[in-house]
Formats: structure tokens, C-alpha cells, sequence
């Protein structure tokens, strides 16, 4: 009789499910049954989708045309303006026929691996890593070597790090800047000098640059898609999810040579056909509309920001440096470990992480869904009120600094 542990195949059964998915869950359900519960797991804004784009969507319902498959590799409107706007705003010249309208970010982060990635392939990936970089590798048959950089680092890798872990297998990286889940922000001279390292080596770069429109304290977005030695070695991964609160709509795209999108194009024929054209409708307009109702968002995001980071590093043991882009705060909490809370001693981040929402009904993401133990992540894409609520419970948990 077959075991239940080898119904699954190997393949699917070796992966781990999102840690802040996981989290999200979790707080939902505790909240769901009365708890009164602040979640700060996952990377979505609270605010609704504007306007603008929910009357587009809406249109688009009414119109038949929307009704029936269109191509695989998105409309062909979407994909033009798409291409406009990498060329714009990431300095890769790009045209329709290099882009490819994915359901969501993450299909577009497996895609673009399966596409570049061979069996036994090695991946570098700069860590704290967003948590479905090292599954997807996996997934796609590769293998992820992580390269961690702390916080006295801001979090950033450098290019000794990256051919320290470079061996004759590996043949891709990713970059992500801003980062999730630190909110680090590459310099434009970090960025350059990365991209011509990755050039040199003859290395993929799969960038990951959903987060380009949030950015603060006038820290400038640098794409390392616009090296000119990239150009053939690049594959540029982005959608509306972030910038223009549309996470549900589940719209993302892939930017490159067109032999690789051509091939990823093929693979999503036979996994997912075309992305809902209602859903590519309002992506247009989200691409084509007014900026105000971003920029809005945007300074909450940074309002935001400077709180939580103040009043994290009240707490004691936590340490939080300022980030910089994204919505995201990743406090090293090393110093809060090994310490009595509430009757228990947690000696990783995992341990901590539960105490606190346990004790203090508050869901945070463990550092361990990053990368290395003794971090959190708290995202600050939620209103003010609960914003300071949370962190504050933290706080009388753990104590004052």
C-alpha cells in the first residue's frame, strides 16, 4: 500500500509553503474566531484599488470581447505599454514582443526561472530573500546559494560576498531592490558596479523590481536592468500589486530577450493561458492613469515608516535600521533572545515570533522565512491606529529599551 508521505511526488512534497502567507493565515483565522488580533505578515496595502481603475475594470466586465481567450502572452495593448514603461523607467529598451503579463508576480518569478535555470544549476540569491525565491529556484531544478548581508550592511551584499559564493555551477542571481523584506535600497554606483560583476561572470540577472515606485527620503531607483552589458543576460520581473494596491487582481509581467520570454511564453500556454483580461484592462489603466492617487499612498507608506521604526527600536533587544524603499521594517532582534518573556525563553526568531503573537496578538514574520535566524519582519502596508497599537504591545511585552 502506498505510504501518504509518497502520494505527493518528490518535487512538490520538497518545498515549503510562504511563511508570510502562513502568518497571514493564521492572524485571519485568529481574528476570524474573536482574537483581537494586528497582523503585520503580509506585504499588502491596505488601502482600496483607486477608483479609476475599478471603473475600468468594471467597463471591461460589459464588453464581450473580454469574455473570450485572448493571447497567451497578454493583450496586446498591455504589453506595448508595458514595454514603454520598462524603457522608461528601467532603461531596457524593450518592445511588446519582450513581455509577458503573468498572474501575479510570483508566476512571473517562476517563469523567468524555468525558463534560464537547468537541472543542477546554481542560483545566487542576496538574503534576507523574499521567501519564494529559494522554492521557485527549486522548483525550476536549480539550486539556491543564499549570500546573507546584516544589518550592519543595510542589509546589502557586496560583490566580494557574490564571488566568494560563485562556483563554476552558477549561472544566475537575483536582485531585488528595493528589497523585501528589508527595504533596502541599492545605491545607483552599488547597482552599476553589481550589474557589470554579473556581466563579467556571465551570469543571468533575474531583477525583481515591484517595489520601484516606493522610495524615500529621496533615495533614487536604479534598475540594474539599464547596465548596458546586461542587456542580453536580464530579465526584469515587476506588476501592480505593490504601487497600485491591486494585490487581488493578480497581475505581474516578465521583461527580456525575446528568446527567453518566447520560451516562458510557451511554458504559460499550457499552465495558465491568458491572465484575466478584466484584470489586464485594469492594469492598463492602472499604467496609463493618474499618479496622485500613488503619491498618496506613498506618504502614507513613509509617515508610516518613520513610526514604526522609532518606536521598534523602544523596544528591548530590537535594533531596526531605516528603510529605504518598500514597506517593510526588519529589526535584528538578537539581543531580545535568550531572554524570560512571559514564563518562556526563545532562543531563535521562530520562538520569538510565536511568543509574541501568543502573548501579545501580534503576527510577525520570523526571520528564518528570510534567510538566518534572529530577525523579523513587520510590514507597515496597515492603517496608522493599528500601526502603533501593535508595536506598542510588542513593547509592554518585551520591554522598554
Amino acid at each position: 500500500m502506498t505510504s501518504p508521505s509518497s502520494r505527493v511526488s518528490q518535487r512538490i512534497g520538497s518545498i515549503a509553503e510562504s511563511a508570510t502567507m502562513a502568518v497571514d493565515a493564521k492572524a485571519k483565522a485568529l481574528k476570524a474566531a474573536g482574537e483581537d488580533v494586528i497582523g503585520f505578515g503580509a506585504g499588502e496595502p491596505d488601502f482600496p484599488t483607486p477608483e479609476h481603475i475599478v471603473e475600468a475594470a468594471a467597463a471591461a466586465t460589459r464588453d464581450p470581447k473580454n469574455h473570450r481567450y485572448t493571447p497567451a502572452a497578454g493583450l496586446p495593448e498591455l504589453r506595448e505599454v508595458i514595454a514603454e514603461k520598462t524603457t522608461r523607467d528601467s532603461g531596457y529598451q524593450a518592445e511588446a514582443s519582450q513581455v509577458l503579463v503573468t498572474n501575479g508576480g510570483k508566476q512571473a518569478v517562476y517563469a523567468s526561472l524555468a525558463a534560464l535555470v537547468n537541472p543542477g544549476d546554481e542560483v545566487l540569491v542576496p538574503a534576507p530573500y523574499w521567501t519564494t525565491y529559494p522554492e521557485a529556484i527549486k522548483l525550476a531544478g536549480g539550486v539556491p546559494r543564499d549570500v546573507f548581508a546584516g544589518p550592519e550592511q543595510d542589509y546589502k551584499v557586496t560583490i566580494d560576498q557574490l564571488e566568494a559564493a560563485r562556483t563554476e555551477r552558477t549561472t544566475a542571481m537575483l536582485f531585488v531592490s528595493p528589497s523585501n523584506p528589508t527595504g533596502s535600497v541599492y545605491s545607483p554606483e552599488e547597482t552599476a558596479a553589481i550589474g557589470r560583476w554579473a556581466a563579467e561572470q556571465g551570469l543571468w540577472v533575474i531583477t525583481d523590481e515591484i517595489y520601484e515606485k516606493l522610495t524615500y527620503d529621496g533615495t533614487p531607483f536604479t534598475s540594474i536592468a539599464s547596465i548596458p552589458e546586461l542587456a542580453e543576460q536580464v530579465v526584469i520581473l515587476s506588476g501592480v500589486a505593490k504601487t497600485y494596491a491591486m494585490t487581488g487582481w493578480r497581475v505581474g509581467w516578465m521583461v527580456g530577450p525575446a528568446d527567453i520570454v518566447k520560451a516562458a511564453t510557451t511554458l504559460q500556454t499550457h499552465l495558465t493561458s491568458n491572465v484575466a483580461n478584466v484584470s489586464q484592462r485594469a492594469a492598463l489603466a492602472a499604467l496609463t492613469g493618474p499618479s496622485e492617487p500613488i503619491e498618496n499612498m506613498r506618504e502614507a507608506f513613509d509617515r508610516r515608516r518613520t513610526t514604526i521604526v522609532s518606536k521598534l527600536n523602544e523596544i528591548a533587544g530590537f535594533s531596526t535600521p531605516t528603510p529605504k524603499g518598500a514597506f517593510y521594517a526588519y529589526p535584528d532582534v538578537r539581543q531580545a533572545l535568550g531572554r524570560d518573556i512571559a514564563g518562556r525563553t526563545p532562543t531563535t526568531s521562530a520562538e520569538l515570533a510565536e511568543i509574541i503573537l501568543e502573548e501579545a496578538k501580534v503576527a510577525v514574520v520570523p526571520g528564518e522565512a528570510f534567510g538566518p535566524s534572529g530577525y523579523l519582519r513587520l510590514s507597515y502596508a496597515l492603517g496608522d491606529e493599528d500601526l502603533v497599537r501593535g508595536v506598542e504591545r510588542i513593547r509592554d511585552l518585551l520591554g522598554s529599551a
